[in-house]
């Protein structure tokens, strides 16, 4: 291994700027090379980040200066990357979702076993100060028992958003609208803070979009297996978009967590940081966006996870967010589907 981790993308859409923007700060890390099926946007994207264009994924995984494979593919080919990628003993970070089908994601985590690589995913708002601060509390018992658990993502595409990807709300590539692609953050932030519920009942709809096959409306009820109830309102059709909010009430307390700001921070039993708590909340966040603009978002958490990968590889440990802990968050959409299509409440096996 060279004195840099060499990085390359495979897939230069929207969020392929966000992987490039933010490996620019990363010690020991650099882009080397970049691949997509248009030679042309290839090239564009190369020659904008100092990396090289590569003819085919089969060139690209056969060179020695590629540690980490950045999979930014439409959300339904990330396998048929990432499994080449990890079989070639490349590591890879995986953009959100892992993928949309949970044969699929076993399939990468067995690739990353049994070559002995990272499958790290992207779930950025884990990092900001304000979703730590409120896991620790939470692991603290500072909230008593839980009793309501919520995540709302009430934001606003329009439909020259959908329009600008043939595969852009489309179950065979988007695997799903408002939930699958663009609520999975804060969906995969709230069973990140108080584990996976047990079961769910829920309802979807297409309400301000045309020429789209998936959600762009849903809602669902949550019950979690410590007795906690709960709500997940997932939208792209609430304009003009408001900030991903998730909300922690318990016997003792309550929180509310608006991007990665703690705009409501209150217990029965004050400790003497909880002042301070409540005063780094009027500072700006580094981590969130993208309510009504998908390129409206920092690149400060991608920075963060490939500093992690990065140092996970040096130091010979586990990154931060492994495949098994991003297989959480589609399993609970899937299911949300599931109870949406059936009519029914779906049972989550843990």
């Amino acid at each position: 291994m060279s004195s840099e981790i060499g990085f390359a993308i495979v897939g230069v859409g929207t969020i392929a700027d966000f992987h490039a923007r933010a490996l620019k700060d990363v010690k020991g890390g650099k882009l080397v090379a970049a691949f997509n099926r248009s030679r042309e946007k290839t090239e564009a994207f190369a020659s904008k980040y100092g990396a090289e264009a590569v003819s085919s994924l089969e060139v690209l995984l056969g060179r020695k200066d590629v540690d980490v494979v950045c999979v930014t593919t439409p959300s339904g080919s990330h396998a048929e990357v990432a499994i080449p990628a990890l079989d070639a003993g490349k590591h890879v970070f995986c953009e959100k979702p892992l993928e949309i089908q949970l044969d699929r994601i076993d399939a990468m985590i067995a690739a990353a076993q049994r070559n002995q690589r990272h499958l790290a995913a992207v779930f950025q708002s884990r990092f900001g100060q304000g979703a730590l601060t409120l896991k620790k509390a939470i692991d603290a018992g500072r909230f008593g028992k839980l009793t309501l658990c919520s995540a709302y993502i009430k934001w606003w595409r329009t439909q020259s958003y959908y329009d600008s990807g043939a595969w852009r709300g489309t179950w065979e590539l988007d695997g799903g609208g408002a939930l699958m692609n663009q609520g999975i953050h804060a969906i995969d932030l709230l069973q990140f803070l108080v584990g996976m519920p047990c079961e769910v009942t829920a309802c979807t709809a297409t309400l301000a979009h045309s020429k789209i096959q998936v959600e762009d409306t849903a809602v669902a009820a949550l019950k979690f297996p410590h007795g906690a109830l709960g709500v997940i309102e997932g939208a792209t059709s609430a304009w003009p978009g408001f900030l991903k909010r998730i909300e922690i009430s318990g016997e003792h307390g309550s929180a509310v967590l608006e991007d990665d700001r703690l705009i409501f921070w209150k217990f029965e039993k004050e400790t003497a940081e909880d002042d301070a708590i409540r005063a780094r909340a009027s500072q700006a966040s580094t981590v969130g966006g993208g309510a009504a603009d998908p390129k409206a978002i920092s690149p400060e958490g991608h920075r963060i996870q490939m500093q992690d990968l990065v140092d996970a590889i040096r130091e010979q440990r586990p990154p931060a967010i492994l495949g098994e802990e991003a297989r959480k968050a589609v399993q609970l959409i899937l299911a949300v589907y599931e109870s949406a299509r059936s009519g029914r409440t779906v049972q989550i096996p843990r």
